[in-house]
């Protein structure tokens, strides 16, 4: 019977460690917080966005996004299912795709898993901070509160993303002392920051807009979805969903720009003549007070004197050229974004192991030395049997 070491007891741990319980193998689990699966709890705001149903390979990116898919084609989303039926978890599949525990609670999740886990006879340690791994001849050593011998490893310790809830960069360091290249990680699924003086004034403002990510004022990517100021700059789903391409940009030094359009049922045309029909029917109304029903009162002056036109200016006083610039800053109010909020409020992470060196079948490593152990550089030490799951992107 093969002796597996898991380090990390989230929802990849987990749900590994039943897997190679039930084909057999002994099986412990190593998590440094009090109890397992501390992030699955707050992920989906507390509810678990378990899975997508209509999760495809294209739906990725990173360095190699075809990672993916031998993975997705052996676990589609009828296959999870029935297994997460075979733990006592029922999902409620939305219309967008999203799925959710049928209790619409984490807690659910994480208590069907830890119970499926310890019925196959996977044994956890808690509370259990592993310091170090490494091979001496054919087994590997974990140390810890104890010193314990393996024959297979399998590193799920996740990113470093939402330190409070635990995350640490200790998979990348166990991945590196076995000779693995790091690609920088970065924030992902995270605000952003933007540079100006008016954010603030706008923060709590929440929207449906469409997004446009410039990397070097090169369109790079549309999004459609909820915005919300913040006094630091601006979140949303449609942010979060352009995060990953803005923050990867960021740390490659690239320009990174978004436009929004505040109004995308309109195409410019039927926007520009909707405005001049508005300001001629209130000709005596302030701009300010004009546009009140247009958008939130809470950007109209912010939006206005963005564009150069004075709030207090009547309605008929504007001309035919200050509507149509009027018309492109609701469609195309820009900003630069200067930074991320950061891992701390980032739901995952992008970089991390290469997928190069990992088996996209068996998420094994590819870094095998066939010659004796001895005394070796840790560049050069035989890692097979060495599985890791803190991997860069594909991000979804």
């Amino acid at each position: 019977m093969n002796k597996v070491a898991i380090i990390g007891g989230g929802a990849a741990g987990l749900m590994a460690a039943h897997t190679a319980a039930k084909a057999g193998a002994d099986v412990t689990v190593y998590e440094h917080n009090k109890s397992v699966g501390k992030k699955i709890l707050a992920s989906g705001n507390g509810r678990c966005n378990i899975i997508n149903t209509t999760a495809y390979v294209n739906d990725y990116s990173g360095a190699d996004p075809g990672f993916a898919a031998f993975a997705l084609e052996k676990m589609p989303f009828k296959t999870f299912e029935n297994f997460c039926h075979s733990i006592g978890l029922l999902l409620d599949s939305k219309d967008d795709g999203r799925c959710y525990p049928l209790s619409n609670e984490a807690k659910s999740v994480v208590i069907a898993f830890t119970e499926a886990v310890k019925e196959a006879g996977v044994t956890i340690f808690a509370e259990h901070n592993v310091t170090n791994i490494r091979k001496e001849n054919k087994q590997f050593i974990v140390e810890s509160d104890q010193t314990k011998k393996y024959d297979k490893i399998l590193i799920a310790t996740g990113s470093e993303a939402a330190p409070q809830l635990g995350a640490t960069s200790d998979g990348y360091d166990f991945a590196k002392a076995f000779g693995h290249e790091i690609e920088p990680p970065y924030p992902s699924l995270v605000q952003l920051h933007i540079d100006s003086d008016i954010h603030h004034k706008m923060a709590g403002v929440k929207t449906v807009a469409e997004v446009t990510l410039y990397l070097n004022g090169k369109p790079q990517e549309k999004i459609q979805g909820d915005i919300l100021f913040t006094r630091y700059g601006i979140s949303g789903l449609a942010i979060l969903d352009i995060s990953q391409k803005a923050s990867s940009a960021l740390i490659e030094y690239q320009h990174v720009s978004i436009g929004l359009n505040l109004l995308p049922r309109f195409n410019r045309q039927a926007l520009s003549s909707l405005l001049e029909k508005l300001l001629n029917a209130v000709p005596n109304h302030t701009l300010e007070t004009a546009l009140s029903g247009v958008i939130s009162t809470k950007i109209v002056p912010h939006l206005l004197k963005s564009a150069k036109i004075e709030p207090t200016m009547l309605a008929s006083s504007l001309n035919t050229k200050e509507i149509k610039k009027l018309t492109h800053q609701l469609q195309d109010w820009r900003f630069e974004i200067i930074d991320t909020h950061g891992f701390k409020h980032a739901e995952v992470s992008g970089g991390g192991v290469s997928t190069s060196q990992i088996d996209d079948k068996t998420m094994e490593s590819k870094l095998v030395d066939v010659s004796t152990l001895q005394e070796k550089s840790l560049t050069s030490l035989d890692v097979e049997g060495v599985i890791i799951s803190t991997l860069p992107g594909p991000v979804v």
